[in-house]
């Protein structure tokens, strides 16, 4: 029996409200259930690790940036599949984080391109 998107949890970290705002509903249109927080510590401290399956993150945040929070999540052991998400072209290539594993999208971008990403991310 394979798994439906409404039981994926996708959680987003994103210091732009815009964006913590608007993701969770498209999310939630999209067929997966969703919470969005402030801040890479914001997340580590909300008790939501176990639960997520996939993340959106920014990739330049204040404090712990996207990149530096998917660090922290594999030091403790956990293998979250990521989105990144960045509105600075330049500050994607900078940190490495778009590659075949680990899909990176411009915003502002499409519900297709988030979809599919999620989907790649997912491997489903």
């Amino acid at each position: 029996m394979t798994k439906s998107k409404t039981q994926i949890f996708v959680s987003v970290v994103d210091d732009d409200e815009s964006m913590r705002e608007s993701l969770p509903d498209l999310l939630r249109e999209l067929g997966f259930a969703a919470q969005a927080f402030d801040s890479a510590e914001a997340f580590l401290n909300s008790g939501l690790i176990e639960h997520t399956r996939c993340m959106l993150l920014d990739v330049s945040m204040p404090g712990m940036s996207g990149p530096g929070l998917k660090q922290e999540l594999e030091r403790r052991g956990h293998r979250i599949p990521v989105v990144f998400i960045t509105a600075h072209a330049e500050a994607a290539a900078r940190s490495g984080v778009d590659t075949a594993a680990t899909p990176c999208l411009i915003k502002p971008f499409s519900d297709t391109a988030l979809h599919d990403a999620l989907k790649k991310a997912l491997g489903i």
